[in-house]
């Protein structure tokens, strides 16, 4: 992933009162460590935890009109600015959109999607044909990835 490619943070849920608050569905564990998003079009004066999820303040939201307007509103930030990762820890962002690959190079897809039911993050990975399968993020399952592709398994390899 380029350095400079938007990465989404939180997407705005709606207004919250009747002074220009956003409540924010966060993707993130410190959504408060940025102040500037969507290439400084918004900025960021406030932010407290709400009962479904954040509540934020931007500096250019002045009214219930103007938040109920951001409803939809994706929370973007270069890839750039994000912390330096961990060995084995990696961003959804990078691993979206990667080659699906078994250990001898065998190509099987791509990776369309990430999710975490509880128990860890779970890869959707779509063949050629369409039909789409989905791996535990786990050593056994995904031994390795980098910027170029995902391995795969043989026994995790839906048929």
């Amino acid at each position: 992933m380029r350095a400079d490619a938007p990465v989404t943070l939180a997407v705005v849920i709606g207004a919250h009162g009747v002074t220009g608050e956003v409540r924010l569905k966060v993707f993130t564990d410190n959504l408060a460590r940025y102040k500037s998003f969507n290439h400084g079009a918004l900025t960021l004066k406030s932010l407290r935890d709400g009962s479904n999820g954040a509540i934020a303040r931007f500096a250019e939201v002045a009214d219930r009109n103007a938040a109920e307007a951001l409803r939809g509103t994706e929370l973007t930030v270069p890839r750039s600015t994000l912390p330096p990762l961990g060995e084995g820890e990696y961003y959804h962002a990078d691993l979206l959109g990667l080659a699906v690959v078994t250990p001898s190079g065998e190509a099987v897809g791509q990776v369309v999607a990430i999710d975490n039911f509880g128990a860890g993050d779970v890869i959707e990975v779509e063949r050629p044909d369409g039909a789409r399968f989905m791996v535990p993020m786990r050593v056994e399952a995904v031994p390795e990835w980098d910027e170029g592709k995902l391995v795969i398994a043989p026994a995790f390899l839906a048929n």
